[in-house]
Parts: C-alpha cells; sequence; structure tokens
C-alpha cells in the first residue's frame, strides 16, 4: 500500500461544464443566459436542448442577480448557481406538489441554472414566486431555493433567496430558524428590473447555509 490518496479540491469545471445556454431563462424571453459560451471552444458545445419558448408564464417578471465572492471578497468567477421555486400561485413543476386548485403553467419548470461571468456575475430572468406551505399549517413567505457549487466546494451549498419588499417574511417559518443579525444574507433587495443577492461562500459576510 503506497498510502491514501491524496485529496483534491472539486472543479473548476461547473462553470461550463454543466451550464446551458438558456438554462437560466426561466421564462424563456431569450437564449442568451447560462452558459459561459465565451469559454466553450466553437463546435463543443453539446448542451444545448435546442428547446423553443416553451408557452407563457404567469405572474411577475423579475431578474435576478447577483456576484459570487470568496474568503477574501473576491469575485468566484467559476461557480454554477442553481435555483428552485413555485410558481407565481405557489405551486411547483413537481408530481409531488398535487394542490390542481393552484395553476400550473404549461412553460413554466421552475428550475434554472446559471454560470458565474469573469466578474463572479450571475442572473436569472424568472417570475416572482407564491407562498408555499411551511410546517404545520404555516405558509412560507415568497422564495427561490438556491445551490452553489464551485472550485473548492465539496459538497453543494444550498441558501435561500427571501424578498424585500414582502411583509410576510416576518412570519416564514424558515427564516425564523435564521439568527437575527444573519437574515440580511438571504434577503434580495430591489435593482433597476429584478432584485440582487450577493452569495459569500466565506468571510465575515458569509451567505446562511442549510443542511439538507
Amino acid at each position: 500500500m503506497a498510502g491514501q490518496t491524496p485529496w483534491q479540491t472539486v472543479g473548476p469545471y461547473f462553470h461550463y461544464g454543466l451550464a446551458w445556454k438558456g438554462g437560466a431563462d426561466l421564462i424563456a424571453v431569450g437564449d442568451d443566459l447560462g452558459a459561459r459560451m465565451d469559454l466553450i471552444p466553437e463546435g463543443h458545445y453539446v448542451l444545448n436542448p435546442n428547446e423553443t419558448h416553451r408557452g407563457k408564464v404567469a405572474g411577475e417578471p423579475v431578474e435576478i442577480s447577483g456576484v459570487v465572492y470568496d474568503a477574501d471578497g473576491a469575485p468566484v468567477a467559476d461557480a454554477m448557481i442553481e435555483i428552485w421555486q413555485a410558481n407565481a400561485a405557489g405551486r411547483y413543476a413537481d408530481p409531488q406538489d398535487d394542490r390542481t386548485e393552484l395553476a400550473l403553467d404549461d412553460g413554466f419548470i421552475g428550475f434554472g441554472r446559471s454560470a458565474t461571468d469573469e466578474d463572479g456575475l450571475y442572473r436569472f430572468r424568472t417570475v416572482k414566486p407564491g407562498r408555499v406551505p411551511g410546517p404545520g399549517n404555516s405558509l412560507q413567505a415568497p422564495h427561490i431555493a438556491v445551490g452553489v457549487q464551485a472550485r473548492g466546494v465539496i459538497k453543494r451549498l444550498c441558501t435561500r433567496l427571501y424578498f424585500s419588499d414582502e411583509a410576510s417574511n416576518a412570519e416564514d417559518p424558515i427564516l425564523a430558524l435564521v439568527p437575527e443579525d444573519r437574515r440580511a444574507t438571504l434577503i434580495a433587495t430591489p435593482v433597476d428590473g429584478g432584485y440582487r443577492l450577493d452569495i459569500h461562500l466565506q468571510g465575515a459576510d458569509e451567505t446562511v447555509f442549510f443542511d439538507v
């Protein structure tokens, strides 16, 4: 035996190997968001699902954006962000969500994937989600589930994005579990045409991540 095999950090490959063109556009306005096409040699792009417009998606269109930072406050240019959310009526595009009394748009899939660009920026086009059931008989505030993968991140990081202009944040059962002085790391603030939430992988402003 030669001893234990040395371990290595994960990546970098997420930002150009797994994201696809249009994968960050959940409402199919265009097909330009998602993959880092500048990093993919011509003729080597095989992830395009050749998807046309999926159909109209009801709700308030918004753009979600932000920068991913490392422990030193430097932008992470090789991260990949995933989101999963309910539609505007508060229903998921998931067979387990059988609340047929709530509308489910034919064109809504609820899942998106975005690579960060050279400045660490990610962007999504989607709709603002509705409220969904929480523990017991509670209702959760509108939110988006966020997953982060990047070089050096051995296990996918899971967090949430809430909206600062939602009064229901005050009664959200999951947000209430987060220490009050750290909740701001989950709250997206309005910007022109949408909301912004920066993600800090480590450091003094580290984003709250959840065990799932």
